[in-house]
Formats: C-alpha cells, sequence, structure tokens
C-alpha cells in the first residue's frame, strides 16, 4: 500500500512538472490555440461549439494521465465525451506543441 502511494505521487510529481514546463509560455500556447482554430469553438469558462476549458480541466481532475489523455483527444479529434459535436483532429501538430495545448487547457488556458 505503502509502495502504491508512492507511485502516485511520483506520477503526480511528473504531471505537474511537466505541465509546468509547458504552461510557462501562454503566450506561445494561446497563438497556436489561435492558429489551430481551438478558440472558435472552445473558451475559458463557457461552452461555445464545444466544452470550456474549464470544464476540460474539471474532467480530468486527479488524472495522473490527463496531459496524454488531451493532448491524444487534440491529435485524434472525436466527439461522445462532451456531446455529439465532433472535435475536428489536429493530426499535423507535432507531439511537443499537442503538449503544450494540452498542459495550457489543463493550466485554465491562462493568459499570461
Amino acid at each position: 500500500m505503502k509502495m502504491l502511494f508512492k507511485s502516485i505521487a511520483l506520477a503526480t510529481s511528473a504531471l505537474l512538472m511537466s505541465v509546468s514546463a509547458h504552461a510557462l509560455d501562454a503566450a506561445a500556447a494561446k497563438a497556436l490555440a489561435t492558429k489551430s482554430a481551438c478558440l472558435a469553438c472552445h473558451a475559458v469558462d463557457k461552452k461555445l461549439v464545444g466544452p470550456s476549458y474549464k470544464d476540460v480541466v474539471a474532467k480530468h481532475k486527479g488524472q495522473a494521465d490527463a496531459l496524454e489523455k488531451v493532448a491524444a483527444r487534440i491529435k485524434s479529434g472525436g466527439s461522445g465525451i462532451y456531446g455529439p459535436v465532433p472535435m475536428p483532429a489536429q493530426p499535423n501538430l507535432k507531439d511537443d506543441e499537442l503538449k503544450l495545448l494540452a498542459a495550457w487547457v489543463l493550466a485554465g488556458a491562462p493568459d499570461k
């Protein structure tokens, strides 16, 4: 049991460090979100076509693999998690761009 708690603590720490490293450049992330048309369907705190970033954060709260899940969803697109409207895939984004966007979303899509 003690080992399980240590594993969870390590995974959480790794996620926070990863999110923090990518979240430091919020301006670059917002520019990438704008360029990729994310902001046409998503807003920070209200539902547009897709869920608000606040809702995405709430859905993934406490998940050690949240960064990877959100990055994968951005890349593959899809529907059904937040409703029937499909999110277009972003297959041309590089892995570091996907992680930057995912970290930015999970940080609440800050401006700075």
